[in-house]
């Protein structure tokens, strides 16, 4: 994978070492080499004395160079360990001097990637965006528009996840304005960041609920056609789109969303895509749709997963209209299925869908049923019972009554002859329509 994507990667918790091979080919110096490698060993037991060894080796260079780098990346390191901010920003300056001339570009570049994701796990905020706005400082001199425009992707990542909007969105509106042309157009040769940039704006107005401008950048993100983005960004974007869907009730269209935001997460390695697969799951049972969301050969590789089997269960239990069956499933599997926000928002909507499949069903044998009789089957009050009731004879999904009195559902039987007639006139009917396309062909 190259450079370019690796500030978009999940985070895995890697430590970084900041130890990267030089690039050139110069025979390095023996003895400030020897020094660098004996401070090294020192930094466990010692790391007070492998600072003041390391300083040695950055005195010691006549000219700046690899050693001396190298030693500044150790005592920033060491120095965040200790806590010592203000060190670690100290060291971290001197190292940027070395960018210009000392160092290559690209090995700058990985460094200070490296660095950034280091210091971005420390609490201290004040410190984190003082540590993000000297290495901006320093790009910008350097005229490296690229590193320039990652790095701010990194911070604005930052204010993402620890949902700071305000910083977020000024960041953003910078970003913005890198891509986009003089006269204030989208840039075309800038499309890739263009989506890298909308990806996180997306997933502001998801978690702010701002479904309005959510669609709007949704359908500019789909609009954008002179990128080639990481998988990872558009898996972002699909489940963003996917989740504007379900709060619109579009239930198929968030499963077509979230089908393709998995592929996406799946493509790019990313663990994400396991919770984006339980989206599908609670999507495709609110379209009442039969056929099995691990059918597929993308997701059928996950279907045993200890993640997603709850789940699996869960489709089974709802496709069989087993209302018992799917109670205990969420029951038992409350944490890995009611533990995310977003489904357990849905639920309500999946265990409505499944009490109407199984009221529809329970009521074809008769022509008046009791609603404390359904009550009991379907195990919740009668005045769910009649709730559901109400709202199937509205859809006009039965044909019938409640009797109030006696707490009861009247149904409507049409006579045999009239249920004849209309299916002979359904068949007529679409004679009629296949008639009419095998002229027009023949023709």
């Amino acid at each position: 994978m190259s450079d370019d994507d690796d500030f978009m990667l999940e985070d895995d918790d890697q430590e970084y070492d900041f130890e990267y091979e030089d690039d050139d080919d110069e025979e390095p110096d023996a003895d400030l080499e020897n020094r660098y490698y004996n401070a090294k060993a020192r930094k466990e037991d010692d790391p007070e004395g492998a600072i003041t060894e390391f300083q040695g080796v950055v005195d010691a260079e006549e000219e700046k160079g690899d050693w001396g780098f190298k030693s500044l990346k150790q005592m920033a390191k060491i120095s965040f360990h200790l806590h010592k901010h203000q060190d670690t920003l100290r060291y971290y300056k001197q190292l940027l001097t070395y960018t210009k001339s000392a160092v290559t570009r690209n090995y700058s570049e990985k460094s200070i990637n490296n660095i950034l994701d280091y210091v971005s796990t420390a609490d201290d905020m004040a410190f984190v965006e003082q540590f993000y706005q000297v290495s901006l400082e320093a790009l910008s001199e350097m005229k490296n528009e690229r590193l320039w425009v990652k790095t701010n992707l990194k911070l604005a990542k930052l204010w993402l996840d620890r949902k700071e909007y305000g910083r977020l969105t000024k960041i953003l509106r910078e970003l913005r304005a890198a891509c986009e042309t003089e006269d204030g157009t989208d840039h075309q040769r800038k499309g890739t960041h263009l989506l890298e940039v909308l990806a996180l704006e997306i997933q502001m107005y998801t978690e702010t609920k701002n479904n309005k401008k959510l669609k709007e950048l949704y359908h500019q993100c789909m609009g954008v056609k002179s990128a080639i983005p990481h998988p990872r960004i558009m898996g972002v974007i699909r489940e963003c789109g996917g989740k504007m869907h379900m709060r619109e009730k579009e239930w198929e269209n968030a499963q077509t969303d979230f089908f393709e935001s998995f592929k996406n997460y799946d493509e790019a390695g990313s663990p994400q895509r396991i919770q984006v697969l339980k989206y599908l799951v609670l999507a495709n049972m609110l379209t009442d749709s039969q056929i099995n969301p691990f059918d597929s050969q993308e997701t059928k590789p996950y279907k045993n997963d200890r993640e997603i089997v709850a789940m699996t269960n869960l489709v089974s239990a709802y496709q069989r209209k087993d209302i018992g069956e799917f109670e205990r499933i969420l029951k038992v599997n409350r944490q890995s299925i009611m533990g995310d926000s977003f489904i357990r928002d849905y639920i309500d909507d999946v265990l409505r869908n499944i009490r109407t499949l199984v009221l529809v069903k329970l009521i074809k044998p008769y022509t008046r049923v009791e609603l404390s009789f359904i009550a009991k089957r379907l195990n919740i009050t009668v005045e769910e019972v009649e709730e559901l009731a109400v709202g199937l004879i509205l859809d006009k999904k039965i044909s019938g009554q409640i009797d109030q009195v006696n707490q009861r559902l009247e149904l409507e039987q049409r006579s045999t002859d009239a249920m004849r007639y209309e299916a002979m006139d359904q068949w007529s009917s679409n004679v009629s329509r296949l008639c009419t396309t095998v002229i027009s062909k023949a023709t």
